[in-house]
Formats: C-alpha cells, sequence, structure tokens
C-alpha cells in the first residue's frame, strides 16, 4: 500500500488546531460571561445601597435585567442561523465588558433600569451565540464536549463573585469593580475573536435552511419546558436552600450556606464529569440518570429531616441537575444545525423562565403548605426530566 502524501497528515494537524483554538475560544465566551454575571450578583448589595433602593426598587431593577435577558435571547435566534454564531458571539462579548461598566455609574432607578435591560439585551444575545457556536465547535470536533463549556461558565460565575467579594470586603466601589473586571471581559473577548471558529457559510451567507415544520416547534417548546425544569432546581436551591437548612432543619446561619455551596460544587463537577458520561452511555440515559439522581438526592434528604443530609441532598441536586441543560442545548441544535441558534432562542427562552419564576412559584407554595412541600415540586419535575429523557435523541446522536 502506497505511503500517504505527508500533505494530508499535516492538513489533519491543522485542522485538529483550528479545532482545538476554537473549543478555547468558545470556553473564553462561556467563562467571560459566568465571570460577569457573577460580579454583578456580588455587588447588587452595593448598588443598592449607593441609590438608596428599598427593597421593592431593586426588584423592578432585576426585574429589568431580567426583561433585557429575555429579549436578547428571543430576538437573537435568526441573526445568529443567518450570519453565522461567530459573528454575533463577539460583538456580544465586547458589549458585555461594556454595558457591564454602565450599572455602577447610575444616579437613579431609571438610569440604572435602563442600563440593566442594555446589559441583560447583551446577556441574553451572548448566551445564545456562545451556546450556537459551542454546538458548531462540538460537531466539528466528532465528540460531546458540551457539558465542559457549561463548566467553565460556572467557574467564571465563582470567579466573578469572588473577585466582587474582594473589592466589596475592601470598601472598593461598584463602578469601579465593574470597570476593573469589563476591562478583563473585553480583553478575554479580544482573544475570543483572535481564535474563534468560524461558522460555516456558503457565498458569505449560511447554509439556507429547511422549511420549519410545526412536529419541529413542538419539540423545541417541549426541549424548553425540559430546560424550565431543570432550571427551577437550580433557582430553588439558589433561593431556598439556606431558608430549608435554617429555618426548617435548625442549623446555624452559616452552616446553612454550606447547601447551595455543595449543590454548585457539585454541579461544576458534574458538568466537567458529563462529556466523558456522555461518550460512554450516551445522552439520553445519561439524562435518565441525571434526572433521577436530583430527584432521589433531595427527595430522600427531606424525609431524613437532618441539616447534614439537607447539604448533601443539594448537593445531589447539583450533581443530577448539572448535566441536563447541555444536553437539552445539543440535541436543539442538531435537530437542524441551519437554525440552531433559533432552536437555541426558544429553548433558552422558555428555560430561563424556570429561574425567574420557579423559586416565586415555591415561595408561594410554601406559605401553603410549608417550605418542605414545596420542594417536591423540583423532585417532581427532576422525575419528569428523567421519563422525558428519550427526547435527547437525535439523528446526530448515539441513541442509547
Amino acid at each position: 500500500m502506497p505511503a500517504l502524501p505527508a500533505t494530508i497528515f499535516r492538513m489533519g494537524e491543522q485542522d485538529r488546531g483550528r479545532i482545538q483554538r476554537g473549543r478555547v475560544a468558545t470556553s473564553l465566551a462561556f467563562f467571560l460571561f459566568g465571570s460577569a454575571l457573577g460580579v454583578w450578583t456580588a455587588r447588587i448589595p452595593a448598588v443598592k445601597e449607593r441609590l438608596g433602593l428599598s427593597d421593592g426598587r431593586l426588584s423592578v431593577a432585576l426585574l429589568a435585567f431580567a426583561a433585557g435577558c429575555i429579549v436578547g435571547m428571543a430576538a437573537i435566534g435568526r441573526l445568529t442561523d443567518r450570519f453565522g454564531s461567530s459573528r454575533v458571539l463577539v460583538p456580544a462579548a465586547l458589549l458585555e465588558g461594556v454595558l457591564l461598566v454602565v450599572p455602577g455609574y447610575m444616579t437613579g432607578l431609571v438610569g440604572l433600569c435602563v442600563a440593566l435591560v442594555l446589559f441583560g439585551a447583551a446577556h441574553g444575545t451572548l448566551n445564545i451565540a456562545m451556546n450556537a457556536n459551542a454546538i458548531e465547535v462540538q460537531r466539528a470536533d466528532g465528540r460531546p464536549i458540551m457539558s465542559s463549556f457549561h463548566a467553565v461558565y460556572s467557574i467564571g460565575g465563582f470567579c466573578g463573585a469572588i473577585v466582587g467579594g474582594f473589592f466589596a470586603g475592601r470598601n472598593v466601589g461598584a463602578g469601579t469593580t465593574f470597570l476593573i473586571v469589563g476591562a478583563a471581559v473585553v480583553v478575554l473577548a479580544i482573544w475570543t475573536s483572535l481564535w474563534i471558529l468560524p461558522s460555516k457559510t456558503v457565498d458569505g451567507e449560511t447554509h439556507p435552511p429547511r422549511p420549519e415544520s410545526n412536529g419541529r416547534r413542538y419539540v423545541l417548546l417541549f426541549l424548553g419546558f425540559l430546560v424550565l425544569c431543570t432550571l427551577v432546581g437550580e433557582g430553588a436551591a439558589a433561593d431556598w436552600s439556606a431558608v430549608y437548612l435554617r429555618d426548617h432543619l435548625g442549623s446555624d446561619p452559616g452552616f446553612a450556606a454550606y447547601g447551595y455551596a455543595a449543590f454548585s460544587i457539585a454541579m461544576t463537577a458534574g458538568r466537567f464529569a458529563g462529556d466523558p458520561l456522555v461518550r460512554a452511555i450516551g445522552p439520553v440515559r445519561l439524562v435518565r440518570g441525571s434526572g433521577l439522581l436530583a430527584a432521589a438526592g433531595l427527595g430522600v434528604a427531606m424525609l431524613i429531616d437532618h441539616p447534614v443530609a439537607g447539604v448533601v441532598g443539594f448537593g445531589l441536586l447539583g450533581a443530577g441537575l448539572s448535566c441536563v441543560a447541555p444536553q437539552i442545548f445539543s440535541a436543539a441544535g442538531d435537530r437542524d444545525p441551519q437554525r440552531a441558534g433559533r432552536a437555541l432562542s426558544t429553548v433558552v427562552s422558555i428555560g430561563y423562565l424556570g429561574f425567574l419564576l420557579g423559586p416565586i412559584a415555591i415561595g408561594a407554595a410554601a406559605t401553603v403548605v410549608g417550605l418542605r412541600a414545596a420542594l417536591v415540586v423540583p423532585v417532581a419535575l427532576a422525575l419528569f426530566v428523567a421519563a422525558s429523557a428519550p427526547a435527547m435523541r437525535t439523528t446526530s446522536t448515539v441513541e442509547r
């Protein structure tokens, strides 16, 4: 058999290097996305104090950010499909760093709301673009890597919160904090622009999509509902874990904080484990097992009724939910690669409502039946996700 030309091997090495640089670039986008959100969240109390806002007026500002996120996520899908995710991701990442700074220098509630709508719109746009680009990188790489991107996002959120807490502890103003972190975000966005994997185009435009069927639209709505179920659990852990441990299990405030800490650490670790797991057992079995782990972990912990069990339960909830959303995003994008942006806009926008409204619904239920009974909601939703795991099957996945 004649030897293959050396140029073939060189081209293979060049392609592999290009894909790996693209993977780094997309990871940087996920990291800066998480960092910006983490530092904003950490400095909300400083913004509240600086402007003298009541809890009610602050909630209006936070609602403005959420509204901006939803608008950005819902509106950007078609542009992502038309121009390619890489062409949307880079300007969105740059705007993420620039617009992060603005809320720190507003002098009133109206200005703060406007600034947060703009920051939220950039944040929502980046969310769709980076996930669409992650699907393209995963497709080019030829193996499941979506969970690792979301693990990097979790690390970014942690780093942003740590940096925000560091500056808060040294009485550095929120504006200065946002200016420093925003500059770092812009630097990372520039790095991303140099290495990002370009979206495949034909004559300057993306491949023309196939006509969208009602069946596909219904599938995407269902996948969005599955993300909503997952994010209800995330929101419940963020907003209610400490309250449950302190007020219902009698732990001290310091120990009560361990509930969400366990959830966050387990979620990050689970996302790093997600890619090897999906390669080993497939997305269907992974999502089914993840939903069962989340439901059993929190459900059994509530039956044991002890603070340590509560911390372990929230940790298992985080581990179980960690791999679900990345697999749903992959399934949505793979159903029609030429419409991945629009698919993600639908799925992520619906899912985000779970994070916003889920904790409120649990709080409302808690006033009627008590918090322990209300926390059955994320348990039941995790079971529903497990039962719905076959929805992860697409023509491009191994059906297991």
